[in-house]
């Protein structure tokens, strides 16, 4: 579908939108609190993001799913957008969590979605209650789950790859399971981190070849399991590597802005 160009129809396409997706979230929750079992929860999660997906206008492509082996794996991908989580719960099978930032469990009726359909939450700016949530993480990871992780941690308003943190990297070697590069791709333009309306549009989802954990152990392995799944999505994603111009162009998303000025404090 093409962009919507008429202020007035953009205006009433993002109402639809807003509505559509506020409607089948007290659906997807009123589910989670009900049905018994993680993986149940997460079927319905991912039934009604596709639904989402398609009445919105966002048709969703994934290539490579056959790339995701039958055991633990941990899936890493780019962040362009707050519909990133969205894109690849409908995309992926009901068997993945997701790590995500802390912060997320304190919005209200978000936070207790997420902790119904199992996921992850990891301080960022707390050392101490960080590394416990890492070690939660690795256990779970060591347990034989598989995990979704944005290791750039945030989004800017520049497309282009910033600079990946090691957790998911450190879990995957620890716990010696393949890291699976993914790329999405169209988020950013139907969900701007700008702060404009939502647009109609196609978006995608590719998902690279496995990364096996190389020989060495401690953070040569990690570091080598993050550089070479950075340099696999950076080259499939097509976009800057915002690491080597040293310039995102713009600040990071305000909230996240704010969450950092609000640590520092």
């Amino acid at each position: 579908m093409r962009a919507l160009a008429g202020t007035p129809v953009r205006i009433a396409y993002a109402l639809y939108a807003v509505i559509t997706f506020f409607v089948l979230a007290l659906a997807v929750l009123a589910a989670a609190l009900i049905l018994p079992g993680v993986y149940r929860r997460r079927a319905a999660a991912r039934a009604v993001s596709r639904a989402f997906l398609w009445v919105a206008g966002m048709p969703l492509t994934v290539s490579g799913l056959e790339r995701l082996a039958a055991g633990q794996c941990i899936v890493v991908a780019n962040h362009a957008s707050y519909l990133d989580g969205l894109v690849f719960t409908a995309a992926l099978p009901a068997r993945f969590s997701f790590v995500i930032k802390r912060e997320m469990s304190a919005v209200p009726l978000a936070g207790l979605f997420l902790r119904r359909i199992g996921s992850e939450f990891v301080e960022r700016f707390d050392r101490h209650r960080g590394a416990a949530d890492a070690r939660r993480v690795l256990r779970n990871a060591a347990s034989g789950h598989s995990l979704v992780f944005f290791p750039e941690g945030t989004f800017t308003r520049t497309p282009g790859l910033l600079k990946f943190h090691t957790g998911a990297f450190v879990t995957a070697a620890r716990a010696g399971c393949p890291v699976i590069p993914a790329v999405v791709r169209g988020t950013r333009a139907a969900l701007p981190p700008t702060g404009t309306l939502p647009r109609p549009g196609r978006i995608r989802i590719d998902i690279l070849p496995a990364i096996q954990p190389e020989a060495q152990h401690g953070d040569a392995s990690s570091a080598a399991l993050r550089d070479r799944a950075r340099q696999a999505i950076l080259l499939a994603l097509g976009e800057p590597d915002l690491t080597c111009s040293g310039d995102t162009g713009h600040p990071p998303h305000t909230e996240h802005a704010r969450s950092a000025r609000a640590s520092r404090s």
